[in-house]
């Protein structure tokens, strides 16, 4: 029996633009084994979710934007990095910034990849279902 199918990789999408969350949601959903999925409008929310009871502590992979209100996704990272009890969460950035600063400070915080939101759904979907494919197949904390 697959990774995937024993324990299933736990998805949370941060992300303020609802057509994003739209499409994120609609791209999971049409990958072959469909996987958990959360979502969060900004950073503080991302925490909250992950500090309480909703989402499985085991296999979670943050997908997380660059630029929201209220807590933007370096603000996050640095704070999911220095909780003991979250600094070992996976996290990919996927954004629409090109800002090499920006990547940098993501990788420091130990970001697994950064990947950049394409302009088609198609080519969306496909990303979406490379992800979950990889992640089914890595072992995760």
């Amino acid at each position: 029996m697959s990774t995937l199918a024993q324990h299933p990789t736990h998805f949370l999408v941060v992300d303020d633009d609802p057509v994003c969350v739209l499409n994120a949601q609609r791209a999971f959903a049409r990958t072959t084994a469909p996987q958990p999925l959360w979502t969060a409008i900004d950073g503080r929310a991302a925490l909250e979710l992950l500090r309480g009871p909703a989402i499985p502590p085991r296999r979670r992979v943050v997908l997380l934007d660059m630029h929201m209100p209220r807590m933007g996704g370096l603000a996050m990272l640095r704070e999911l990095r220095a909780d003991p009890a979250l600094h070992l969460i996976t996290v990919v950035m996927l954004t629409s910034t090109t800002d090499v600063g920006d990547r940098r400070e993501a990788f420091a915080q130990r970001v697994a990849g950064c990947l950049v939101k394409p302009r088609s759904f198609a080519t969306f979907v496909d990303m979406i279902g490379t992800v979950c494919r990889f992640w089914a197949a890595v072992d995760l904390p």
